[in-house]
């Protein structure tokens, strides 16, 4: 069983800021699964479902971020599951606007989510999926910044980017994190586009095994800057 938690603040006021970039990636992926994150269980709301062969339970914390690992621990009670199955996405400063990276371990790096998961677990021994939001204008209180909404410019990008981390957590389930970290960790998975009309590079990886057996049904993918989109199929999972 994999615990998907998704991080940010409840409640309309925080609905749309940088700071709930989990809850919004969280909510991409339970589309994609066709499933609801609406059971209020475990101090967060959440939902089952199968990825593949694999049992996910999702999850919100709707404790606030700065208590997030109330929730996480008691969905780890609840589930019996192990801390290496955990899979936690949030907002990451440190990442400009639009990258997707995977992380196993290591440091809060400053962020209360994190932070409080590490307290509550005794560990840090999971694994992370850091959405980047980038670093606000000099001036500007970082704590102000993700706590703002995503530009007017910068909101066009936003689904393509949750996407993105959907299938992040698809990656890390179904080929181990790894390899997923092999795929989105890339410093380049793609080369800028250049004047109109001229080509892109498309990296495409294939997310099932073995290779050969993947049909415009399975999950084939193309990263190309700005988004993922399936191939074969000509529309968004």
């Amino acid at each position: 069983m994999k615990i998907i938690v998704g991080l940010g603040n409840p409640g309309r006021k925080y609905e749309r800021t940088r700071h709930n970039a989990g809850f919004m990636a969280t909510d991409e992926l339970a589309r994609n699964l066709h499933i609801e994150v609406a059971q209020e269980k475990y101090h967060a709301l959440v939902g089952r479902a199968r990825i593949d062969s694999e049992e996910a339970v999702l999850a919100k914390p709707q404790t606030y971020m700065n208590e997030s690992g109330r929730a996480v621990g008691a969905i780890l009670r609840g589930t019996y599951a192990a801390v290496s199955d955990i899979i936690v996405i949030h907002d990451e400063l440190d990442l400009p606007l639009g990258a997707v990276k995977i992380k196993t371990g290591g440091g809060h790096g400053g962020h209360n989510g994190l932070r409080s998961i590490i307290e509550n677990l005794g560990t840090a021994d999971f694994i992370r999926i850091r959405v980047g939001i980038g670093r606000p204008a000099s001036g500007m209180d970082p704590a102000d910044y993700v706590l703002s909404p995503f530009l007017a410019e910068e909101r066009q990008a936003v689904p393509e980017i949750m996407a993105r981390a959907a299938d992040a957590v698809k990656a890390i389930v179904l080929e181990g994190p790894t390899r997923a970290m092999n795929i989105f960790n890339q410093k380049e998975l793609f080369r800028k586009p250049g004047p109109e009309g001229s080509s892109r590079q498309l990296r495409v990886f294939c997310l099932s095994k073995p290779p050969q057996r993947c049909t415009m049904h399975s999950r084939w993918h193309s990263y190309a800057l700005g988004g993922s989109q399936q191939l074969g199929a000509g529309k968004r999972r």
